[in-house]
């Protein structure tokens, strides 16, 4: 069930704006890997925070 919304949030914005899913996806890609790497542990964060927060 998890693994379905995560689908349905990640493809909430390509479908509602791809031009604007587009630019920000070419930005990600210019980040450096430290950055990605920061934005990954934000991500990891406030999952496992939600997860706590739910439980």
């Amino acid at each position: 069930m998890a693994l379905g919304l995560v689908l349905v949030f990640e493809g909430l914005f390509p479908f509602v704006s791809p031009g604007g899913w587009r630019r920000t996806f070419t930005r990600v890609l210019e980040l450096q890997n430290g950055q990605l790497r920061f934005f990954g542990l934000c991500s990891i964060l406030a999952g496992l925070a939600l997860l706590w927060f739910a439980s």
